[in-house]
């Protein structure tokens, strides 16, 4: 038989209440330690590495190229031969008969006045269209290594808040198994308190591959091999959010990436609308010539050929499909916009809702909660409270930290989305 004093039960009480307290000012204060990994190095290196980046940057250098290609005029063409009179070979007749000749020809294709710079200006809007997609990468990538690394965080301030209470649980798993020994506790005290502490095992080992599971995502994103450490990101603050929905809709009217594309291609829809009508205008040729003719005297050609646009059936097509091509673009530019504008509500409702819950939290809720579990731990000492009572506030308090944390992640994940859709930074 195990004889414990109460002499040695009141010192653990001791102990316990003073672990109880580092726990809860290790706790409120959230984050003494200095950052190892800063957001802004994270994102610098994505930005540099990101393939996605890269590989929009060398679309849009592809498509600069377009324009002048489009206003180039078209290869002109160079023709020799010759004619034989009384023979096949060349010189047959030549200087005797005025139909033989030795010559040469030049052609030039001439488009309309106006289509080639129509063609031009169509490939230019296409151009632009692609920079928007580099903007678009750059935000994606920015979002997303936020979230990863915002998750990063929280899987380690939780891995904190797990790793303190299982320090607690441990002198309360200790001095339960004292008061057993003494007949001062049930048997089932020890045992739950065995399980809570079996449990609080289980959800760091959760949180321990979670953790994991940010790394590689973070890897991914920053272009890294898989399994490369990521140091200790920065702690998770909770910040004022003070801004309106329809600021941040205007914000997103204005410089939202994937807004400008989808109003650039209404704008080269547009423009291929009044390409189609030029082609109503006619084409040209022209062409020179010389033609040695031995004795005779030499002969010169020039002609201009026209292309006389008798197919108009064709080209009433074109222009009804262009039409339709705009008012496509431009169903294509409402549904983004309301889309966005749908996303941009959702996120800011997460965004505000969470940021009020966390600080409901941090202010009021915690600070009660872990009065409770002091109350609950003095009376306990002096047989006024069961374990049971212990057990249940240690557990409230132990949800609320993580629910705290959870909904600053939340917070933090849901500006990033704000400003990716925005396209511009957001001061929180």
């Amino acid at each position: 038989m195990i004889v414990v004093s109460d002499a040695l039960i009141e010192v653990d009480m001791r102990v316990f209440s003073g672990i109880l307290i580092s726990v809860f000012v290790s706790a409120s204060a959230i984050a003494q330690t200095p950052a190892r990994t800063a957001l802004a190095d994270v994102i610098a290196e994505a930005l540099a590495k990101n393939p996605e980046i890269v590989a929009a940057q060398k679309q849009y250098d592809a498509a600069r190229q377009r324009p002048t290609q489009e206003r180039s005029l078209p290869d002109p063409m160079v023709s020799a031969g010759y004619s034989a009179n009384g023979r096949p070979w060349p010189g047959a007749g030549l200087g005797t008969e005025p139909t033989s000749n030795i010559g040469f020809m030049v052609s030039q294709e001439v488009p309309y006045p106006g289509k080639r710079d129509l063609r031009a200006s169509i490939a230019s809007r296409e151009a632009d269209a692609e920079f928007q997609q580099i903007d678009a990468a750059r935000l994606s990538v920015i979002a997303r290594v936020k979230q990863a690394y915002y998750r990063l965080a929280y899987a380690d301030a939780v891995s904190g808040v797990l790793a303190r209470n299982r320090d607690l649980l441990d002198t309360l798993l200790e001095v339960s198994e004292g008061r057993y020994a003494v007949g001062q506790a049930a048997q089932q005290d020890v045992i739950k308190a065995q399980t809570q502490l079996s449990i609080l095992e289980l959800q760091l080992e959760r949180v321990r591959q979670q953790r994991a599971t940010r790394e590689g995502e973070l890897n991914a994103l920053l272009n890294r091999p898989a399994g490369t450490p990521i140091g200790e990101p920065e702690d998770l603050q909770l910040t004022a959010f003070d801004h309106s929905l329809d600021a941040l809709v205007a914000a997103a009217n204005e410089h939202a990436p994937m807004l400008r594309r989808d109003q650039l291609m209404v704008e080269r829809s547009q423009l291929a609308v009044d390409a189609a009508r030029k082609e109503y205008k006619p084409d040209f040729a022209l062409t020179g010539g010389y033609y040695y003719m031995g004795a005779m005297p030499a002969m010169y050609e020039f002609r201009v050929d026209v292309k006389v646009p008798l197919q108009r059936a064709r080209r009433a097509a074109s222009v009804a499909e262009q039409l339709s091509t705009v008012d496509a673009a431009r169903s294509t530019y409402d549904s983004t916009r309301l889309g966005l504008q749908s996303r941009l509500e959702e996120d800011f409702r997460m965004a505000s809702t969470s940021v009020r819950l966390a600080r409901l939290y941090r202010d009021t809720v915690l600070p009660q909660a872990r009065l409770a579990l002091e109350s609950s731990m003095a009376s306990y000492q002096t047989g006024a409270v069961d374990f049971l009572s212990v057990l249940t506030n240690f557990g409230t308090v132990l949800e609320y930290e993580m629910t705290y944390f959870d909904e600053l992640a939340t917070y933090h994940t849901a500006v990033s989305r704000l400003e990716e859709m925005t396209g511009t930074p957001i001061v929180h």
